[in-house]
């Protein structure tokens, strides 16, 4: 069966940091384009960041940079998503999901396979 599966999500206080999982079955995360994406309930769904199957090369919203971090772990067909130094602005519901484009930031389109989501919620 072929999906991804969130985890890690929960409540970081501002300045705090959390790392998501996307884990993957029944594809290898290196033979996709692999993205996290983020919405908040009533607004359009935004796109964070996206590290790209044909040179490995990352994209990062200008509100993220400096700040998260996307990596992927072949070995455990895995990839992650290293948020640090939170705001409340990042509460969200945080998705990854998977693109078969090789380069660049694939369009919401262009993305074939979805996970389910996890919250984040950063609060003091």
């Amino acid at each position: 069966q072929v999906q991804l599966v969130e985890s890690g999500g929960g409540l970081a206080q501002p300045g705090g940091s959390l790392r998501l999982s996307c884990a993957a079955s029944g594809f290898s995360v290196g033979s996709y384009t692999i993205a996290w994406s983020r919405q908040i309930p009533g607004e359009e769904r935004e796109g964070v960041t996206c590290i790209s199957r044909g040179d490995g090369k990352t994209y990062y919203v200008d509100s993220v940079k400096g700040r998260f971090t996307i990596t992927e772990d072949r070995t455990e067909n895995t990839a992650y998503l290293q948020m640090d130094s939170l705001k409340p602005e990042d509460t969200a519901v945080y998705y990854c999901a998977a693109s078969s484009m090789p380069f660049g930031w694939p369009m919401p389109a262009e993305y074939s396979i979805w996970g389910q989501g996890t919250q984040v919620t950063v609060s003091s």
